[in-house]
């Protein structure tokens, strides 16, 4: 009898262990980041996983100057919203932007570009610029996203890393 007590509490501990294995392989992990190269004239927004299992994007939301704003608004393109908020940026040739749209998923490990600006120098120091002129003047970034196991993930440009929301 006490042999089988004892099995199953080492049962019951291994299938606990395996569980959080499994919970802790599929953790995704974001990061919004900034590349600033000044010698090759390149701007870069990243997002990148740094966990390994994908992110799938829910929702993304900007706050300026005591206002929040949907990305979906502006066809999920931050270029967009970023345009609106400086209409300068328009003169821009050469750059490529993409969306963030829920659903959108980041591999383990993976990148997605949400903006790069390259080639001119003007183009480069007009975006550095503004970017920076917005984010003095309060710009933040709210992105929410889960994992495939439907745990929901916050990040934010005053985050020390993604929060976990309930």
């Amino acid at each position: 009898m006490i042999i089988s007590f004892l099995t199953l509490i080492i049962f019951v501990y291994q299938t606990n262990l395996l569980s959080r294995q499994n919970y802790i392989s599929i953790l995704p992990y974001l990061d919004l980041s900034s590349t600033q190269n000044r010698g090759g004239q390149i701007f870069e927004l990243t997002l990148k996983n740094h966990g390994v299992g994908p992110a799938i994007i829910e929702s993304v939301t900007f706050k300026y100057q005591n206002k929040s704003y949907d990305l979906t608004k502006y066809d999920d393109d931050f270029f967009l919203f970023l345009k609106a908020r400086a209409p300068e940026l328009d003169s821009i040739k050469n750059f490529s932007s993409s969306t963030l749209e829920r659903g959108t998923a980041i591999p383990a490990n993976g990148e997605y570009n949400v903006i790069r600006v390259s080639g001119l120098a003007e183009d480069y120091q007009l975006v550095v610029r503004v970017v920076n002129k917005l984010l003095e003047d309060g710009l933040d970034y709210e992105i929410v996203y889960k994992s495939i196991q439907n745990e929901r993930w916050r990040i934010h440009s005053t985050s020390e890393g993604p929060e976990k929301l309930r």
